[in-house]
């Protein structure tokens, strides 16, 4: 993966974008499903019932399918597209990657705090290194991307902070195995609704 980019798994079914027409791994894309209403409804966790419609992680694509009557298009039928939704969608995503880093550190593959993350770096045990997107950029300077691993700067200090039952939090790290690859791949989508404002892209690399 490079940064900015997305892991690309052979395996990884694909979809096509309503807004792009490009097909794509789900795993750049988000679900959406019309409700029982005609709403349409986010499907973040891709359980709920129903045809799926797909659009691409992209702030700008989401926009695009709610103002130019793309999903009713899909559909093939009148929609309704509740408003805030692309703010919705962001929200969503957020709470997911929180939730699986919770999950992450309830197996004890997952660690916060400067001192625990840079012992977790220095033993060869992370793999993934994720800094709040509002947290000094000096202080997360000191820390590095593990070799051969992946960073990722798209949650906040407050969002981290719930993963880990504190306040807040700035350096967090997850061990091999597990959730790691995804919660590396939500972030990814997070940060496609987020963009530079949301924290610095997901890939591998030094921070800065």
């Amino acid at each position: 993966m490079s940064r900015g980019g997305k892991a690309k798994d052979r395996d990884d079914p694909e979809r096509k974008c309503i807004v792009t027409g490009e097909v794509q791994p789900k795993t750049g894309l988000i679900r959406f499903v019309v409700g029982p209403e005609a709403q349409i409804v986010p499907d973040v966790l891709e359980k709920l019932p129903g045809r799926g419609i797909w659009v691409s992680a992209d702030r700008g694509a989401l926009e695009k399918a709610t103002t130019k009557g793309l999903f009713a298009r899909s559909a093939k039928q009148p929609v309704t597209v509740p408003e805030g939704l692309v703010d919705q969608v962001e929200r969503q995503l957020a709470r997911h990657v929180v939730d699986l880093i919770a999950l992450a550190r309830k197996s004890g593959r997952a660690v916060a705090g400067f001192e625990k993350v840079k012992g977790w770096l220095a033993d060869g045990k992370a793999k993934v290194l994720f800094q709040a997107s509002d947290g000094s950029e000096r202080g997360k300077g000191k820390l590095w991307t593990p070799e051969g691993g992946r960073w990722f700067g798209v949650l906040t200090s407050s969002e981290m902070g719930l993963a880990f039952g504190r306040e807040s939090v700035i350096h967090g790290a997850l061990a091999a195995g597990g959730l790691s690859i995804r919660v590396v791949e939500e972030a990814t989508r997070l940060l496609g609704l987020r963009g530079n404002g949301g924290g610095k892209s997901t890939g591998k690399g030094k921070t800065t």
